[in-house]
């Protein structure tokens, strides 16, 4: 994969404006992952559930043999703004912690709500592992 970064644009902090995918290779899309456990629990916080959130991601991707790096797109839906900018810190530490230093393309979305009116973030994942 190789980040589309024209010279004369600014650096995006957090994520990449795109991604090209030359070769043969795999697809993996993930369905919207929200912040809910195994338990079907849910953190009170927004931090604490994109931390669940980006496991869940994961976890999943490693089911189809693919890792952080292969993540060629996020769609990020939110339910409030001002939740998403108090918990930065947390956010940030939970994407290290599960992405590293990948920072793919991205798009964030604040929407009304979502199906289970306890979760406050879902993320959608396409990934794409080259064959070798």
């Amino acid at each position: 994969m190789r980040i589309l970064q024209p010279a004369d644009w600014s650096k995006p902090r957090g994520f990449s404006h795109g991604v090209a995918v030359d070769g043969p290779g795999r697809w993996i899309v993930l369905a919207g992952q929200t912040g809910g456990d195994e338990k079907g629990e849910y953190q009170p916080d927004m931090a604490g559930q994109v931390a669940v959130a980006l496991r869940r991601i994961i976890r999943l991707l490693a089911e189809a043999g693919a890792g952080p790096e292969h993540i060629v797109r996020l769609s990020w839906y939110l339910t409030s703004r001002r939740e998403y900018e108090a918990a930065s810190a947390g956010i940030g530490a939970a994407w290290r912690e599960t992405l590293g230093r990948n920072f793919p393309p991205s798009t964030l979305l604040y929407i009304d709500g979502l199906v289970d009116a306890r979760a406050k973030v879902e993320i959608e994942v396409t990934a794409f592992v080259p064959n070798v």
